[in-house]
């Protein structure tokens, strides 16, 4: 297992795992947890982004290596598919376990994202409604946040939104280096069925919507917000752009992560996710 380890974590997609754990560690932290809460919910999300990254190679494998992917271990024989199954089956269930001591209500919260992950996964990225779990998956995460508070609370309605809406953008960034490989293994979500350009206007509507959704949402006012406004509006000037010019440059996902933690900066100037 020692010597598989790298291709393992490569598998695992490691980039986004952290980038979503450390966003949900931050708002735990924002929204007044305890330590012990904070930590949990840094490990349930962490457990729960590294099954969803290993689905996603497992069950890609097939058509992973009709397009010789080289970034997917699986695909490339450096990882057993079955060693990525039983690892992604494990780690959704240790995310389950390691969420039951924040309550039944965080555990419903987290199962959401964990579903929308895996169906995402197991089909639903060939239908028009690709998008929905990316919506619905990081719509619930500021609910599991909320909810596993000592005193559970539901998220206000503009962070959920703001989560949700930086999902499609994600979505968007993460189909876009690889649209014509899916194409041509018969994978047909939005983004493939609208095109290009239209996908780069989704991500930049995502991006900026989700930083307007916490600006406005939470009535936050002074140079520090509207700072982290303007530079979440000059990202996604950014992403539009890239994408229109370069749509398989996987530079854009990255600048998702770098705007959803702008993002997540304006949450914790706004207080407590509730």
């Amino acid at each position: 297992m020692t010597a598989r380890m790298p291709a393992l974590l490569r598998a695992a997609h490691p980039l986004p795992t952290v980038a979503v754990t450390l966003v949900a560690i931050v708002l735990a932290a924002s929204a007044g947890l305890d330590v012990w809460r904070t930590v949990l919910v840094g490990l349930v999300i962490l457990a729960n982004q590294l099954s969803i990254g290993l689905s996603n190679d497992w069950l890609d494998a097939g058509r992973d290596r009709e397009t010789s992917r080289a970034d997917k271990p699986v695909a490339r024989g450096e990882l057993a598919l079955g060693t990525a199954r039983a690892v992604a089956i494990g780690c959704a269930a240790a995310s389950v376990v390691l969420s039951l001591p924040l309550g039944w209500a965080a555990v419903a919260a987290h199962a959401v994202f964990l579903a929308s992950g895996w169906v995402y996964n197991a089909g639903l990225k060939s239908s028009v409604f690709s998008v929905v779990p990316y919506f619905a998956g990081f719509a619930s995460l500021p609910l599991f946040v909320s909810l596993s508070a000592e005193q559970p609370v539901l998220a206000s309605p503009w962070v959920v939104l703001a989560g949700g809406l930086l999902g499609i953008a994600a979505h968007g960034a993460n189909v876009l280096p690889d649209l014509e490989d899916d194409r041509a293994t018969g994978v047909r979500g939005l983004p493939h069925r609208i095109g290009v350009k239209a996908t780069g206007v989704l991500i930049a509507a995502g991006l900026a919507g989700a930083s307007a959704s916490v600006v406005f949402g939470a009535g936050l006012t002074g140079w520090v917000p509207v700072a982290g406004f303007i530079a979440s509006l000059a990202v996604a000037v950014v992403c539009v752009w890239l994408v229109w010019t370069r749509p398989e440059s996987r530079v854009v996902f990255r600048l998702i992560m770098v705007d959803a933690l702008i993002v997540v900066a304006l949450l914790a100037a706004a207080g407590p996710v509730a």
